[in-house]
């Protein structure tokens, strides 16, 4: 949700400190905003996801991290100019029992759904070989986001202790 919502800034002609500080003030990121900005919050996301979908051992060590903290307006322009979006995307590919996993900054064509979401919003697609790509979207960066996400972890773990 944080990084998403500072490219989504940029792309409107904002620069990257300028944005980051007013995701700081509104609560999308944190005062140090190294987890998000350099990759590290995603890529926990996809260790946990590698760990759960695939059953796995599966550790954040494993995974392969790069953050936004070097794109420019001017690579923000020209990948729009071009059809494209940029956005920081965690991946995690399962293939004959192997499992590689990445954070990147990505262009995606904007016929693909996550170059659709903007703002705070967080979107996760699961390439399937049934149903092709499923993708779901829900909010993201904030305050409430956070501290409701936190409430149902919490609400998990008393109920798996009862």
């Amino acid at each position: 949700g944080t990084t998403n919502y500072i490219l989504t800034e940029m792309e409107s002609g904002k620069n990257y400190t300028a944005v980051l500080e007013q995701a700081q003030q509104l609560g999308y990121a944190e005062s140090d905003p190294a987890g998000d900005v350099e990759g590290w919050d995603a890529a926990a996301k996809v260790a946990i996801l590698c760990k759960v979908l695939f059953d796995s051992e599966f550790e954040l060590k494993d995974v392969q991290c790069q953050g936004i903290t070097q794109i420019t307006y001017d690579d923000i322009i020209q990948a729009k100019n071009a059809g494209y979006r940029y956005k920081l995307i965690g991946e995690a590919n399962y293939r004959k029992g192997n499992i590689t996993a990445n954070v990147q900054l990505k262009k995606l064509p904007l016929s693909d759904p996550l170059a659709q979401i903007s703002g705070t919003t967080n979107a996760i697609t699961f390439e399937t070989d049934l149903i092709g790509p499923l993708t779901i979207i829900g909010t993201g960066a904030g305050g409430k986001e956070t501290g409701f996400a936190l409430l149902a972890d919490i609400l998990v773990i008393h109920r798996a202790n009862v």
